[in-house]
């Protein structure tokens, strides 16, 4: 497994890095009980088997489950040799307010502290706020807060997990945060001009949503109705195919990885076998230079459309 250097630390991180969600709560396309989740027993034999094949970057969350916990447990012996990038509870309540002035500095550490118990750990790698909006990214408190946390030593590393097109461009040229986490895929690459951007800044990049969910994989298929022009469309990437791709999430996953912009690619990873297709997918020969131009243009037309949390609440991705 290649590793990547994080600029604006000087953390090398492997090229794919494990994304721990799924291993702490139901998530993604036919898991809808625990009863589709590895074990916790599993899910550690999952964590020390990704670390035997070269994957040294980890992300989880406060929010995902049992996530942190289990990275915990599979971690208190090896700490040194695992990079973990986790995020704070959401700033919002339920009813989408945010805490009083004054009130955020005991909020965003009060939630470290539980991630650090969770992990068994006394500092964090990258620590990052989870669903950023332009509200939060303006507020100068949260930004000091989590600059003081760094020069305390708390965490290595500051960062934010962003969704819109402009919410990133905000984040990167704050100049506040090392590390932004941003949607990317075959389908949606609306984020390809702030991940240049980043770039210049020096800010490093980690992409989620490579498989979109699982839909660029064997589980696009067969789709609810209502996606029936998402699925018409992923059919025009079997034009791209080659030997060189064993399936659609092969070259979903090496599209993303043929950016030298781009420090680590998040996967999500249950089952052993995702975990070793995907240590064979990240062996340094990616997309060429007109697959890759090919594949760009390829891009889905209805961006707007591309909304799996819209999808999720309609019930299309059951």
């Amino acid at each position: 497994m290649n590793q990547r250097i994080l600029k604006s630390t000087d953390i090398q991180v492997s090229e794919i890095a494990f994304g721990g969600v799924e291993i702490g709560m139901p998530y993604g396309i036919g898991v809808n009980s625990k009863a589709d989740m590895p074990s916790q027993s599993q899910s550690i034999h999952l964590l020390h088997a990704a670390v035997d094949g070269g994957i040294n970057l980890f992300d989880t969350a406060r929010l995902y489950g049992a996530s942190e916990s289990i990275m915990g447990s599979a971690f208190q012996d090896m700490r040194n040799q695992v990079v973990i990038s986790t995020k704070c509870r959401f700033l919002r309540n339920e009813f989408g307010v945010l805490p009083p002035p004054g009130k955020l500095k005991g909020f965003i550490e009060r939630s470290l502290r539980e991630s650090l118990t969770a992990l068994q750990t006394d500092f964090v790698d990258i620590y990052m706020l989870h669903l950023v909006d332009d509200e939060i990214l303006d507020k100068e408190e949260v930004a000091e807060i989590f600059l003081n946390l760094k020069k305390r030593g708390a965490i290595r590393a500051t960062g934010v997990s962003t969704y819109s097109v402009e919410e990133t461009k905000k984040a990167i040229e704050s100049g506040v945060w090392d590390i932004i986490q941003l949607p990317y895929n075959l389908l949606d690459q609306s984020q390809e001009a702030n991940i240049s951007l980043a770039a210049k800044k020096g800010v490093d990049i980690v992409v989620r949503s490579v498989l979109f969910k699982g839909i660029l994989s064997e589980k696009g298929k067969n789709l609810h109705p209502a996606l029936k022009d998402v699925e018409q469309h992923i059919k025009l990437y079997e034009e791209l195919m080659s030997d060189h791709f064993s399936d659609l999430s092969a070259l979903a996953t090496k599209f993303a990885l043929s950016s030298n912009q781009i420090s680590s690619v998040l996967i999500g990873i249950d089952r052993e076998d995702y975990l070793q297709k995907s240590l064979a997918i990240a062996n340094g020969s990616y997309l060429d230079d007109e697959t890759l131009v090919r594949a760009k243009e390829l891009q889905y037309v209805d961006l707007k459309f591309l909304d799996l949390v819209r999808w999720d609440k309609n019930g299309w991705l059951t």
